[in-house]
């Protein structure tokens, strides 16, 4: 790919709707992972009585130890929808771009 080609897709405006959409997903997914991890910190540091609680009556396991688990659980499928939205919409949009601006370039 030439550097013209590159210029070229840069300056089309279906590549910066489409780096708009993709920008706008992945900061609205590291907000929700923001807020949800900050969000732990703060039960931590006003109300850890109620991580330290057990599960059920004679558990070993505390409610903070499912919560953490939770959390993490949570990261995996917010990357695991990032991935499958790249992959589905993102990448095959490029793609399509990328072709069809290379065939103007050369024509």
């Amino acid at each position: 790919m030439t550097t013209q080609s590159i210029d070229t897709i840069k300056a089309h405006p279906e590549y910066r709707r489409l780096v708009a959409v993709r920008r706008r997903f992945s900061f609205t997914l590291t907000a929700l992972m923001i807020a949800i991890y900050y969000g732990f910190i703060l039960i931590v540091a006003l109300a850890p009585h109620r991580l330290a609680q057990p599960l059920y009556a004679g558990a070993t396991t505390s409610v903070g130890i499912v919560v953490g688990v939770g959390i993490i659980a949570g990261a995996i499928a917010l990357t695991g929808l990032y991935v499958l939205r790249a992959n589905r919409r993102f990448d095959p949009a490029m793609r399509t771009l990328i072709a069809k601006l290379q065939g103007e370039v050369q024509a």
